[in-house]
């Protein structure tokens, strides 16, 4: 199993054919640093691709899914306040099966009948 404490969520698209060396090079761009045992996300332009990337401290490790239908819930714009977007692993696994993870907490009880 790889180890990841946290997850971190690039909202601007970027090219999914781009190459682990491309990709750790956005995360130093976007994030500052690629931190041991971080995982960064990065999905294409139409949300249907993501690639993971994860830094174990001793290599870098990239996966990644598409969709065969549908698409990825992504936000198109980061936070108005500037701050990074990072995911709990609830929110995480639920985005990489393509449901609203930026609503679980409201999906969680029922309201209204």
């Amino acid at each position: 199993m790889i180890r990841i404490d946290a997850v971190w969520l690039a909202v601007q698209p970027i090219d999914i054919r781009a190459g682990v060396d491309s990709l750790l090079a956005r995360v130093v761009q976007v994030f500052g640093a690629a931190q041991v045992h971080h995982g960064y996300l990065f999905t294409n332009a139409r949300a249907n691709r993501i690639r993971l990337v994860v830094h174990d401290g001793f290599g870098v490790w990239c996966a990644a899914r598409r969709l065969h239908e549908g698409g990825f819930v992504w936000p198109r714009h980061p936070p108005a306040d500037g701050s990074p977007v990072t995911l709990s692993r609830e929110q995480f696994d639920a985005l990489v099966i393509g449901l609203p993870w930026q609503r679980l907490d409201q999906l969680k009880q029922i309201t209204r009948l």
